[in-house]
Formats: C-alpha cells, structure tokens, sequence
C-alpha cells in the first residue's frame, strides 16, 4: 500500500512537517444527524472526489480529532462507517488507507431479510464483547499447534474463496479456535453454542449473492487478527478482532437502513385503497 499526502489538499503544509504529514485543513460542516455522520460525508466526498486518491495514507485518530473538534469516539464510529462502505482500510499499527473505489459498495439487503438482520446485528454485538477479549487472552495464551490450527482455517478460508467453495466451516474454525486458545473453556463453550449462525451470510442471503469482494475483506481482516496474535500482541489482537466484528456490524446495519429506506418509499407509493375501492366503483349503481 502506498503512503501518500504529497499534492493532497487536506494536508496543511503549514503544520504538517511539524504533525507528521497529519493535519486535516478545515472542519465538516454542522450536520444535525450527529458529529459522526458528518464526519463520514465529509471524508467519504473527498474520497469520492479524489481530493484523497487510492492509496493516500490518513492522518492519525488524534490529527483528525484536533481537526474536526471531535472526540476519540467519533472519529472511530466513523472509520467503521467508511470502511464498512470500502472507502478505506485500517491495518492496525500501520494506519488507515483509501481504497480504489468499488462499483455496488455495501451488499443490498432484501426488505424481506430486515427481521433476520435485526437478529443477526444482536449476535454482532454480543460477538464484539466477547470475541475481542478472546483475541488478546489468545494472543498471550495461545501454543504453537493452536497457532497452526488457526493459520490453517485461514487457509482452508482462502483457497475455498479462489474455488468459490465453502468458507462458513474454515471461518468459524478460526474464530473458534481463537475462543479454545484464551485457555478459558467457557469462551468456546460459548461459541460452540451460537455454532456457526454467528456467520451473517448464512441467514443473509444478499452476502452470498456477491460474495468475491466481501470475503476478500474479510479475509485480510482475519489475517491482520492472525498476525498479532502470531506475534504474542494482546492489545493489537484485541483491536484488530473488534475492527473485523464493528466492519461486519457496520456493513449490515447500512444494508438494513437501505433496505429500511426502500420498503418505506415503497409503501409511500403504493396506490391508496385497495380492494374495497376496487369492488366500490364496480359496485351496481342505483
């Protein structure tokens, strides 16, 4: 990946040596949806605009807060946002990136599928609290053969995407095997029990649909997990499981906000009446 802020007119050249080639110029404009939603048009129609090209490096979370006069939180709900739309790419202890624009961005969800989503988001939640917890105890716990086990369910993963074969059984291996690694039994206890329904594309069938470029992510997602926990990183590892799970919450939540969106229009449209109009003006006249 290429770190560029050469030509990039977000980067105040004035301060910039100074903050390390990270200061934003300007702040996003009062938004009343909230500070974070601000913050994602502004950098997303930079992005769009090719203000930040592909490749571009952004500044850190804290040259961003000082920018925008936001908090900690907001810049990471944020980043979440962008890169669960494929805007960019976070690799942790190295920084986050703008990605080359994909056509279709986030999966489309069926209406019909707004229920399973609504579940699917819950387990989301409960996996981003326990997973991430998991992750650093693994990363401090874990033997060699477990290391080996997980580095193979990766692979397994990887191949099965390239032969379009099944990828749930290899990626809930990986996760499990991270659970059996903190050396608590009680952490896969756990996610034996929620067995592999933890895996949103098997009870959203938009996911399935376009597959290829979701699971790429995912994948690179999960390497960057493997490799702090490889490396014996508690706190990486735990910051590496909660950017894969909250871009996993993120991507559906704004699938089911469009899917929301578009059942509303649809029923705004629909023709006013019915059946009893219909047999009204059929009805004999007197």
């Amino acid at each position: 990946m290429v770190q560029t802020t050469a030509g990039n007119p977000l980067v105040n050249e004035a301060t910039a040596e100074a903050a390390g080639g990270a200061s934003f110029v300007g702040r996003p404009r009062p938004r009343a949806r909230g500070l974070a939603h601000g913050l994602v048009e502004d950098l997303g129609e930079k992005i769009r605009s090719q203000s930040l090209r592909p490749g571009d490096k952004l500044p850190t979370e804290s040259a961003i807060m000082q920018a925008y006069g936001v908090s900690r939180t907001v810049v990471r709900e944020a980043l979440s946002k962008l890169q669960a739309g494929g805007l960019v790419e976070t690799l942790h202890g190295v920084g986050t990136f703008v990605l080359q624009p994909r056509p279709g961005g986030v999966f489309r969800l069926d209406p019909g599928e707004i229920a399973a989503s609504v579940d699917v988001l819950a387990v989301l939640e409960l996996r981003i609290s326990l997973e991430t917890e998991s992750a650093g105890l693994a990363a401090s716990r874990r033997t060699d053969e477990q290391l080996v086990a997980m580095r193979q369910a990766l692979d397994d993963f990887e191949h099965n995407v390239t032969v379009a074969g099944d990828t749930v059984a290899p990626d809930f291996r990986f996760h499990l095997q991270i659970a059996q690694s903190t050396g608590n039994p009680y952490f896969a206890d756990i996610m034996r029990h929620l067995g592999t329904t933890i895996i949103p594309r098997t009870r959203i069938s938009a996911i399935r649909v376009q597959e290829g470029g979701y699971l790429s992510r995912v994948n690179r997602e999960h390497e960057e997990i493997y490799a702090a926990i490889a490396r014996r990183d508690p706190e990486s590892a735990r910051a590496a499981m909660r950017i894969h799970l909250t871009n996993s919450r993120e991507r559906l939540r704004m699938a089911q906000e469009a899917a929301q969106k578009a059942k509303a229009e649809s029923a705004a449209s629909a023709p006013a009446g019915g059946s009893g109009t219909a047999s009204s003006d059929n009805a004999p006249k007197r």
